[in-house]
């Protein structure tokens, strides 16, 4: 994949991300050629949207296995509560997650941050909803650097109020429920397949600070992985969730 593969793609799923719409094939030469290429269209789309770094999404789909990441437009953040147009999102599933926010700013740097020093700099954490939705129209049968790319298949981000942060909190197995329209949707046992999602955000702090020069600020939100799987609607409704010990948030469907 070279420079102007990169900046074909980058403008394609801005493109479709502004409008709506979803991309109905990818040639295999926008196919980005590793994970660096990726991150880089990442960024190269939130300057083409216009758009300001609103916070994080990052994830493990095990125990010990490799983290992944995706800034978050700031115009896709919202507030507990707000209603979004079901037709702005194909596909549209639904995630339930526990978000966290520093205190301190994290500056870019020549040398990693400690886990330490990372930890110590959390303030707050909040509970979130991920709206997941992709720019492809073959999702999720599509090449994982190109869901990558695509801000880690994001869609919206809803942000509950936040509340002090507690060492003490149950992270790896919170009781929690979630539902859609009065109906729950959690189908399993809740778990972040990560295990507890604050091993993280050491990870994403230097993927900014290090890697890519970029600081991390006090206003992102840094959601951090799902505890409920992904639950499709299939009509307008609204979806609850809540988190013992942290405030609920909710999402409306139009």
């Amino acid at each position: 994949m070279n420079t102007t593969d990169t900046s074909t793609l980058s403008q394609r799923l801005a493109d479709a991300r502004r409008d709506h719409l979803t991309l109905d094939s990818l040639p295999a030469e926008l196919i980005p050629a590793d994970a660096n290429a990726a991150y880089a269209i990442q960024h190269e789309i939130l300057r083409l949207s216009g758009a300001r770094i609103g916070g994080w999404k990052i994830g493990a789909k095990s125990l010990t296995g490799p983290i992944q990441g995706a800034p978050l437009p700031d115009v896709d953040v919202y507030r507990d509560g707000v209603k979004l147009r079901r037709g702005a999102f194909a596909p549209l599933g639904l995630e339930l997650e526990i978000a966290f926010r520093f205190g301190r700013r994290f500056e870019p740097a020549s040398e990693p941050y400690s886990e330490a020093e990372v930890h110590a700099g959390i303030e707050s954490f909040g509970t979130t909803i991920e709206i997941v939705a992709s720019r492809f129209a073959e999702w999720p049968n599509v090449d994982k650097l190109a869901q990558l790319a695509d801000l880690q298949n994001n869609g919206a981000l809803i942000v509950g109020q936040f509340t002090p942060y507690s060492e003490d909190f149950p992270f790896v197995a919170p009781s929690l429920s979630f539902s859609f329209e009065g109906q729950g949707v959690v189908r399993a046992v809740p778990a972040n397949p990560c295990g507890d999602p604050r091993r993280l955000l050491a990870w994403l702090v230097n993927h900014c600070a290090v890697d890519r020069g970029l600081a991390v600020t006090p206003e992102m939100v840094i959601t951090a992985g799902s505890y409920t799987g992904m639950f499709f609607p299939q009509s307008a409704g609204t979806a609850h969730g809540r988190i013992e010990g942290l405030a609920p948030v909710s999402v409306t469907l139009y």
